[in-house]
């Protein structure tokens, strides 16, 4: 290559915004923010989180939580029970639904 294609490219690529990768200690601070926002908005009681979370790529934006508790209603005899929260990462919100029917891989 001559000096002149050589020099560009070397601008081309000092020019180009650098992209990082997320630190070890973003990640945990994100995967706290997720659980603690779940946990925040489940309806069960005893909740705790059940497994690891499921991460879709960016152009979804969403993560995914099992979480699992007891049913407080007086009807439901404080029987076990499975809630699925997505958490939508952009805003911080997240929500949940029933998820009975799905199970907790060991």
């Amino acid at each position: 290559m001559n000096k002149t294609v050589m020099s560009l490219l070397s601008v081309m690529l000092l020019a180009s915004p650098l992209v990082q990768a997320s630190s070890e200690a973003a990640w945990q601070q994100s995967n706290k923010d997720m659980q603690g926002a779940c946990l925040k908005a489940s309806q069960l009681s005893k909740v705790k989180v059940v497994g690891k979370a499921i991460e879709y790529d960016d152009s979804v934006g969403y993560s995914a939580l099992l979480l699992e508790g007891r049913y407080p209603q007086k009807h439901m005899n404080n029987q076990r029970g499975r809630e699925l929260c997505l958490f939508q990462r952009s805003s911080g919100k997240a929500v949940v639904s029933e998820a009975d029917r799905l199970s907790a891989t060991k």
